[in-house]
């Protein structure tokens, strides 16, 4: 997809530069428009994350895993935010926050003296990607991870012209395509998939500033949150034909073994672009 955006916009900027040099003091705003951005994501940050289990396979993720013949919390080393560095908590977690994010957008205005109303659509490839670590007494650590792949959008946009210069809010509906992976230094359980959604959806919002620089071409600068919600991933630790009944995930009564997913809440970005927009 990156590759798609990049000549996207090598043809659009060619047709940008062909626009006239100057523009009028009090641009039209009206009509359709076409255009491309890039920035930087960057996620909310979540210090409460944590790994949930349900052990007797009643749909309810509020179990706790416990050491054999006690009532010892086997996670009792605890969770961080990020990838785990080694398999023991002390190792701390490498959290990595944020990335770039390349798209192609395109809208219509409708201008009412001043005032700016119209709608906007834009598909990006982006690098964001969030995981949470636990960490059991054997010691091992259990790493999931969500990375959105790609993301879309469709959005409302109002503004309010001043020579020049569109100053806009903006707000709408967010979908995206995530990839849920998972991970694990322990090898005295079979782990298997149990689900896997790989869709989020969700909302978005933001202001910006577009600045018209010809009668067809004009710059933007904006921000834009997005909060979305899905799934993720649920994973069963069980037995793999060698492990002892003192396993702490298929403990009796229930030997078959423990499902595992996260407390991941939405996914929440905070996303600051710069573009270039062709209006017809």
């Amino acid at each position: 997809m990156i590759k798609t955006l990049f000549m996207a916009s090598t043809a659009l900027l060619m047709t940008g530069v062909a626009a006239p040099a100057l523009a009028q003091s009090a641009p039209d705003w009206s009509g359709p428009y076409v255009g491309i951005y890039g920035g930087w994501a960057e996620n909310k940050s979540n210090d409460d994350d944590r790994l949930v289990f349900d052990r007797d396979f009643d749909g309810q993720f509020d179990d706790t895993v416990v050491l054999n013949g006690t009532t010892n919390d086997a996670f009792s080393p605890g969770y961080c935010e990020g990838r785990a560095n080694i398999n023991a908590a002390a190792g701390g977690c490498n959290d990595r926050s944020g990335g770039v994010q390349a798209g192609l957008v395109a809208g219509y205005d409708m201008q009412f003296g001043n005032f700016v109303v119209g709608a906007v659509a834009d598909v990006s490839a982006l690098d964001s990607q969030r995981s949470v670590t636990g960490f059991s007494t054997t010691p091992a650590n259990y790493v999931f991870t969500q990375e959105i792949q790609e993301m879309a959008a469709i959005r409302a946009r109002v503004g309010y012209s001043v020579g020049p210069a569109l100053v806009y809010a903006t707000g709408g509906a967010a979908y995206a395509n995530v990839e849920n992976r998972f991970s694990t230094s322990n090898t005295a359980n079979s782990f298997t998939e149990q689900s896997n959604e790989d869709n989020m959806d969700g909302w978005q919002a933001g202001a910006g500033l577009e600045w018209r620089l010809a009668p067809n071409l004009s710059v933007t600068g904006e921000y834009l949150y997005t909060s979305l919600d899905g799934d993720g991933q649920v994973v069963r630790a069980g037995n793999n034909g060698t492990t002892p009944g003192t396993n702490p995930f298929i403990l009796a009564p229930n030997t078959a073994g423990t499902d595992i997913a996260t407390s991941f809440d939405s996914y929440d970005t905070h996303a600051f672009r710069i573009g270039m927009n062709v209006r017809f």
